[in-house]
């Protein structure tokens, strides 16, 4: 007996021996580099992300287009002297209303005829100005014999009325109320058509209480 348990002592003795001596062996397995791993994804590369062209601060110019070719477009340079086309313009002349007012002779102490136009028209535009020095010229208009504009001052710019007209003769007078502070009552007349195109243009020269009459026929 006591035999049997030295050998058992030694066995044990042995055995415990053999596993504190024996090197604790760690197997390490390798991540496959291109199979990412679940709690981390593999970093996106450059190439996976699209190319983006970011805008330029300046456009770059064609060189097609160039101020030259702007020019061989329209080479007729701007003239600020012309005027709309109803009138002839003449830059070395100076306006009529900056010249001096002619005298009040006996030669104006008459009605005058301005002519007549045939238009097709529904109606027409009458205008009036003083052409001359604005010294404070006032008319009476009648239309067919009935007062349109009972007094009117003439300025240097253009003012008037649209007329509806009849079949056959509308008769226009423009009575000279007063001759202003100097010479004659003086005033240019325009006439234009619906259309905007002037169709006549006249002048009249009256001492007080004489008429210029226009007829316009419709036909």
């Amino acid at each position: 007996m006591r035999h049997l348990i030295i050998f058992f002592l030694l066995v044990s003795s042995t055995a415990l021996f053999a596993q504190i001596e024996r090197p604790n062996r760690v197997i390490k397995i390798e991540a496959d580099p291109e199979v990412p791993t679940p709690d981390k994804a593999a970093p996106p590369t450059t190439s996976s992300f699209p190319k983006i062209n970011l805008p330029k601060l300046t456009e770059e110019k064609d060189p097609k287009f160039s101020m030259k070719s702007i020019g061989e477009l329209d080479p007729k340079p701007l003239d600020i002297t012309k005027g709309d086309g109803l009138l002839d313009y003449k830059t070395n002349d100076a306006p009529k209303y900056f010249s001096k007012e002619k005298k009040a002779s006996n030669e104006y102490a008459r009605d005058q005829n301005l002519g007549e136009i045939r238009v097709t028209r529904a109606y027409v535009n009458v205008v009036y100005r003083d052409h001359q020095a604005v010294d404070g010229d006032q008319i009476m208009v009648l239309v067919n014999d009935d007062i349109v504009r009972a007094n009117v001052s003439l300025y240097g710019s253009f003012q008037g009325f649209d007329l509806p007209l009849d079949k056959g003769p509308n008769k226009v007078e423009f009575v000279a109320l007063n001759q202003g502070n100097s010479g004659p009552n003086t005033a240019e007349l325009h006439i234009y058509d619906d259309t905007g195109k002037l169709i006549s243009a006249k002048e009249w020269n009256l001492l007080t209480g004489y008429r210029a009459t226009f007829i316009i026929i419709k036909e």
